[in-house]
């Protein structure tokens, strides 16, 4: 097999594309041929080294050294071989998994393996289906939007940007995305945005809040972090709700706790969608519907060669992406 592997942190020039051996499939584990790879921003951060020393994405064993490794976090593929005491998936099965997915084939656990409904794609489900239930947790749990509510959503026009702004207008909410330039807000405004704010030209809290009446807005999803944390908390309605699912800036210092009653008594919440899997066998039930009814558009920027993920990684981080990035075995 192949992989991207990175030896040191660093920029795209450290990804290398090498042969390693293939591995066996042990108790529990399914081997997949990786079919394609989701290019997410947690990829990136891992290759510069920013996971390192943070305890939630500390590799599952203690004396497991952090390099080298192998690139990724979630891919779809073809299980090819299984290990003993799996019985959930079978060898030639379409699956979801998550782990190290910049390669030709994956070891997986067997358990988490989430197999892709009959009339989705592979490459839709490599670009929807694990972001797009991010998206149903964050809009239908984390903070469950209400018809009339105004939902701030920055990086608007990003993969799991575009997926929050239709799945909060079908909640009935009333959305307001921001971007980062008059170009993505045209993919933004097509996912259902009702206004648009440009971050490189306006005063992002001012905007929010009088496009949303002067009062603030319901809830503000982020996955921005650290430069959007002052922002997101001023464009808040009193006992609004600031969701933080990212950190693509870095992640958000520490602060006064009395910093949320000085701007109006407000509730804040760092979450992924790992709370609420449960949801997800119902979830895949309205994510196949929607896709073939229309209602929910998945938009596939680019593709690349997996041999050209550092490529990928230069575009992502430039900002030049507006939806979705696949790396294709």
């Amino acid at each position: 097999m192949h992989a991207i592997r990175i030896h040191s942190y660093g920029g795209p020039e450290v990804m290398q594309w090498e042969e390693v051996p293939t591995p066996g499939a042990g108790p529990g584990q399914a081997l997949v041929r990786v079919e394609a790879a989701s290019v997410n921003f947690i990829d990136i951060q891992k290759r510069r080294g920013e996971l390192v020393g943070q305890a939630f994405y500390r590799r599952s064993a203690a004396n497991e050294p952090d390099l080298p490794a192998t690139l990724g976090s979630q891919g779809v593929g073809i299980v090819e071989a299984l290990g003993p005491d799996v019985h959930n998936v079978r060898a030639g099965d379409r699956v979801v998994f998550v782990g190290d997915s910049y390669a030709t084939h994956a070891l997986a656990p067997a358990a988490w393996l989430i197999p892709v409904p009959e009339g989705v794609g592979l490459e839709q489900a490599a670009a929807g289906m694990n972001q797009g239930f991010l998206a149903y947790a964050f809009t239908h749990f984390a903070y469950p939007v209400k018809a009339g509510d105004w939902c701030l959503i920055h990086a608007a026009a990003g993969g799991i940007g575009l997926l929050l702004c239709q799945m909060a207008k079908m909640r009935g909410g009333r959305v307001i995305g921001v971007t980062s330039s008059a170009e993505k807000a045209e993919f933004v405004k097509a996912s259902g945005a009702d206004e648009v704010i440009i971050s490189t030209q306006s005063d992002i809290a001012k905007e929010a809040k009088r496009m949303a009446g002067g009062r603030g807005v319901s809830v503000v999803f982020d996955g921005v972090g650290k430069d959007t944390f002052e922002a997101s908390l001023d464009s808040l309605a009193p006992g609004g709700y600031l969701v933080i699912y990212g950190q693509s800036s870095g992640y958000v210092p520490p602060f006064d706790l009395m910093k949320l009653q000085e701007k109006g008594s407000l509730f804040l919440t760092r979450t992924n969608g790992s709370p609420y899997f449960k949801e997800y066998p119902r979830y895949l039930e309205q994510f196949v519907d929607w896709v073939s009814q229309g209602k929910l558009s998945i938009r596939i920027d680019r593709t690349y060669p997996l041999a050209n993920a550092a490529q990928a990684h230069a575009a992502f981080e430039q900002r030049k992406i507006s939806g979705r990035v696949l790396l294709l075995p």
